[in-house]
């Protein structure tokens, strides 16, 4: 799983094997992903490096860096709805 930097919105884009699943606003929507992607969210720890590549910052990260000279910031995951995208993927 590929979990992209926080956008302005602090939706972060998922991939799983390549497919685009949407973006993620917290844990529980990348649980809900692998589950779409037929993983066992409980075999899977989000921290495995192995399985898991965060670009941008760990999952603790929710705001995207937007001063150089500052180091991202963490905030309180907002909501957990997951929103897919159904159209062509994009990058």
């Amino acid at each position: 799983m590929i979990v992209y930097p926080p956008d302005a919105e602090g939706e972060r884009r998922v991939r799983v094997d390549g497919k685009f699943l949407g973006r993620a606003t917290g844990p529980g929507d990348l649980f809900a992903f692998l589950r779409r992607a037929g993983l066992d969210p409980d075999d899977v720890h989000l921290d495995d490096q192995l399985l898991n590549e965060w670009r941008g910052g760990g999952s603790a990260v929710r705001t995207p860096d937007t001063d150089s000279s500052s180091p991202m910031r963490a905030a309180t995951p907002v909501g957990m709805a997951a929103r897919s995208h159904d159209g062509p993927s994009h990058g």
